[in-house]
């Protein structure tokens, strides 16, 4: 599965990419409100070969797309969508830090959501975001996605217990927005 927009390209991740991958995710801007974090370059190179195994568009899996610059191919970020059900994906990403403030995350969020809403056919979307993380809230929210929950101490980050924000948009609100 490829997806191209007006200044990116999504696409599989490749075992070339396990040494950007690490050095973003290991980063604390990005880490810190991160569910996974690569231990090692090592690590990351193994997430994305179990990546590789992994079907698009399988009920209950995570499908790793690489965030990259059109124009160079150089790895920007990645973006997961988890299958939940036949009509619900769960999304999340993370961009270099070098590459946060330029709308890319906006941009290739819209990508998936069109793909979501339109080809796969699903009804909703949604978001889990720790509530402290305000640019990823301000995205979500720009995107047309709305708060639904917020779960209190519901997950141990290291040695503290984090809040959980559920952000969701359903496929109707998604073609209003775009219709206007």
């Amino acid at each position: 599965m490829e997806l191209a927009t007006a200044r990116l390209r999504l696409d599989a991740l490749h075992p070339g990419d396990a040494a950007t991958l690490f050095a973003y995710r290991a980063d604390p801007r990005v880490s810190r409100y991160q569910g996974w974090r690569p231990g090692s370059v090592e690590a990351a190179r193994e997430f994305i070969e179990r990546q590789q195994g992994v079907v698009f568009d399988t009920p209950d899996s995570w499908f790793q797309f690489a965030i990259r610059w059109r124009d160079s191919a150089e790895l920007a970020g990645d973006l997961g969508l988890h299958f939940v059900g036949r009509d619900t994906v769960e999304l999340g990403i993370s961009l270099a830090p070098s590459w946060q403030g330029k709308g890319l995350a906006t941009e290739a969020l819209a990508a998936m959501l069109d793909l979501a809403f339109g080809e796969l056919g699903r009804h909703r979307v949604f978001a889990s975001v720790d509530p402290r993380n305000t640019p990823c809230v301000r995205l979500l929210a720009g995107l047309g996605m709305r708060q639904e929950a917020h779960f209190r101490e519901s997950f141990r980050d290291g040695d503290a217990w984090a809040d959980d924000a559920i952000y969701a948009l359903l496929a109707r609100e998604w073609r209003a927005r775009a219709a206007g």
